[in-house]
C-alpha cells in the first residue's frame, strides 16, 4: 500500500537511503471476525497476564534492539527514563485507545502521534509519571485509571531514554482536552480499526552503526506504520500499538515474529 510516503503535511519520515518494504501484518490470517470484538475485559486480562519481551532490569539488547532501540556493547543505553500511558476504554464492545498529536512547535517528534507520557521525576516509578504525565497533557484524572499491566520498555531513538508502556483502562469515554503547549489534538481509534486490512504497513531500515535484528552495526530492523484518523503512527507509538495488538490477538510477540521474517528468502 502507499503508506506514509513522505508523511502527513505536518510530520515528514526521513526514510534512510536503506530500506525496503516489509511483510504483512502480524493478524494478516486472522479472519474478519477475529479482528472484531476485542472487549476492554479480554485486551486487559492479556495484557495482566503478559509478561513484557524486556525489563529495565535484564540486559536483553536481542530484544531491545529488535524493536528499533539504541544498544551500546551488549547493554541498554539507558541515561533517562520514561512512561507513556496507554489508556483504553470501551465502546459499543470495542476496545478503545486514546492517542495525542504532538505539538507541532516541540523540539523533537513535532507533528507526530504519540502516547500522553515523559519523564520519570525523582523518586517516581512509571505508573505515576504516566498518569501525571496525562493528566498535564490531556486532563486525564490520575484516579480514574486503573492500571492493569506494561508492555516492554524500549528505547527512543537517539534520546538515551528508555519509555515504560503503562496500559491502564478507563470505565467510560473520558472527557480530554490537550494542553496546547505540548498537544495539538487527543483522539481514539478502535483497536480492531488498527487490523482492519489495508491500514498497517511494514518496512525494513538500515542505518550505519545503528543495531539491527541481529545486533550487528548497520543490520536491518523493521519499523511499522499505521496510517489512520488523518494521521501516520509511526515510530515508538507504532511499537507500542503492535506489542499491544499482538498481546490482545494472542499472536507472537513482535520480535519473535520480526526474527522469524528478517530473511527475505524465508517465504514470508
Amino acid at each position: 500500500m502507499p503508506l506514509a510516503s513522505e508523511g502527513s503535511a505536518r510530520q515528514v519520515i526521513r526514510r534512510p537511503a536503506v530500506h525496503r518494504p516489509g511483510g504483512p501484518p502480524p493478524w494478516a490470517r486472522l479472519s474478519g471476525t477475529a479482528r472484531r470484538g476485542l472487549s476492554l475485559e479480554r485486551v486487559a486480562g492479556r495484557v495482566a497476564a503478559y509478561r513484557p519481551q524486556a525489563t529495565f532490569d535484564e540486559a536483553d539488547a536481542a530484544a531491545v534492539a529488535a524493536l528499533g532501540g539504541g544498544v551500546a556493547e551488549g547493554a541498554l543505553v539507558v541515561d533517562r527514563r520514561a512512561a507513556v500511558l496507554v489508556p483504553l476504554f470501551e465502546e459499543e464492545g470495542e476496545t478503545r485507545v486514546v492517542l495525542t498529536v504532538r505539538a507541532a512547535h516541540l523540539r523533537s517528534h513535532r507533528a507526530e502521534v504519540a502516547f500522553p507520557g515523559g519523564r520519570l521525576e525523582d523518586g517516581e516509578d512509571a505508573d505515576a509519571a504516566a498518569r501525571r504525565e496525562a493528566c498535564e497533557e490531556v486532563g486525564l484524572d490520575p484516579a480514574a485509571v486503573k492500571v492493569v499491566g506494561h508492555l516492554s520498555p524500549l528505547p527512543t531513538v537517539g534520546s538515551n531514554t528508555v519509555m515504560t508502556p503503562v496500559v491502564g483502562t478507563l470505565g467510560q469515554r473520558p472527557a480530554l482536552e490537550a494542553q496546547p503547549e505540548e498537544v495539538e489534538r487527543v483522539f481514539d481509534l478502535a483497536l480492531a480499526d488498527l487490523v482492519a486490512d489495508g491500514v498497517f504497513a511494514e518496512e525494513w531500515w538500515s542505518i550505519p552503526g545503528r543495531p539491527g535484528l541481529d545486533g550487528r552495526p548497520g543490520g536491518e530492523y523493521p519499523v511499522w506504520f499505521f496510517e489512520a484518523a488523518d494521521e501516520i503512527i509511526w515510530g515508538a507509538t507504532a511499537r507500542v500499538l503492535v506489542e499491544l495488538l499482538a498481546v490482545a490477538l494472542d499472536l507472537d510477540p513482535p520480535v519473535a515474529r520480526a526474527a522469524r521474517l528478517r530473511d527475505p528468502a524465508s517465504g514470508r
